[in-house]
């Protein structure tokens, strides 16, 4: 039995992988005209679809949103109830149906064609309604679905997503649409996370543990307890971060240790990491150094050298890296 099942789930993904290499063959003129106009686009992309086709329309329109075209789904059968309000001039429609002539259709279909709404429709009938009401027409290549009975959407869904896919990496390829941007609408969950940056987390201003090299160790610790890092920076004469002063480092003067200034005890030349680096890298550099936190320090800043901030591992924990 378990080898029938692998069988079905090979032969599945054989047919859908043959379906999308005929909609590969098949892209050409139709999809540079859609993707022009969606870059033409002023309002929003609606998309639209009922059934599975609805299903794929969904994750095209989120997948639109998060990539830098602003767009939203509309159902259809919605849409015939007053959602058709969402429709607006400047606006471009994305009309998905395997058919081409799904009933529910016809009331988004109508609106666009009253009001001048360019219209990208995407169907397996050139001859269908839908694509010949259609400023830009993309057939889908005949290809078999791959329930074996040709009755469930199955390859032409998986063809529909693709093709959407493509036209959101066309439209970011052009827009140089970056990770920094991605990130803009993408800040929560694992994919937000590993897109932060060290700016993002660090900790500034008055809550920095940092004493001048010639601070007697009992102020240097006095710093420590009240900023609650385990650490504190040490500035040299010319205002730049010269060194740190960590546990390890108290243990190693512990004798007369109160005798001693910050510039004595510190670990000089101490491993920082630039405000603009990811805070995955400064993760990576406290785990492999079995350390807890680095000071911010911005090389190419306007005072090169200067401490802007510091970063702890709990920081990083907080927001899911590392998880």
């Amino acid at each position: 039995m378990n080898e029938d099942f692998l069988s079905t789930a090979r032969r599945v993904v054989r047919i859908e992988a043959e379906a999308l290499g005929l909609l590969e063959a098949s892209l050409g003129e139709s999809f540079t005209q859609a993707v022009e106009v969606l870059l033409a686009c002023k309002g929003r992309v609606i998309v639209c679809g009922m059934g599975k086709s609805g299903h794929i329309a969904r994750k095209i329109a989120a997948t639109f949103a998060s990539t830098g075209t602003p767009a939203q789904f509309v159902h259809p059968a919605e849409a015939s109830h007053g959602d058709l309000g969402m429709v607006a001039q400047g606006d471009v429609a994305l009309v998905l149906s395997n058919s081409g002539e799904t009933p529910e259709l016809a009331d988004i279909i109508a609106h666009t064609r009253r009001f001048g709404i360019p219209m990208i429709g995407v169907a397996s009938r050139a001859d269908s309604t839908l694509l010949n009401q259609s400023e830009v027409a993309i057939v889908l290549p005949k290809a078999e679905e791959a329930c074996g009975t040709g009755i469930v959407p199955t390859s032409s869904t998986t063809m529909t997503l693709a093709l959407g896919d493509a036209m959101a990496v066309a439209l970011m390829e052009h827009r140089q649409f970056t990770a920094e941007h991605f990130r803009a609408f993408h800040p929560g969950g694992k994919l937000g996370a590993m897109l932060s940056r060290v700016r993002d987390l660090m900790h500034g201003g008055a809550g920095l543990p940092l004493v001048e090299g010639g601070t007697p160790m009992s102020e240097a610790l006095i710093e420590i307890s009240r900023k609650g890092f385990g650490v504190v920076g040490v500035r040299g004469p010319d205002g730049r971060l010269a060194g740190i002063v960590t546990d390890g480092d108290l243990r190693r003067h512990m004798d007369g240790l109160l005798d001693h200034t910050a510039a004595e005890v510190m670990t000089a030349n101490p491993v920082t990491i630039a405000p603009d680096a990811l805070a995955q890298e400064a993760l990576a550099i406290m785990n492999a150094r079995r350390i807890t936190c680095l000071f911010v320090v911005d090389p190419k800043g306007a005072e090169p050298g200067a401490v802007q901030g510091l970063i702890h591992i709990h920081d990083c924990l907080r927001i899911g890296l590392g998880g």
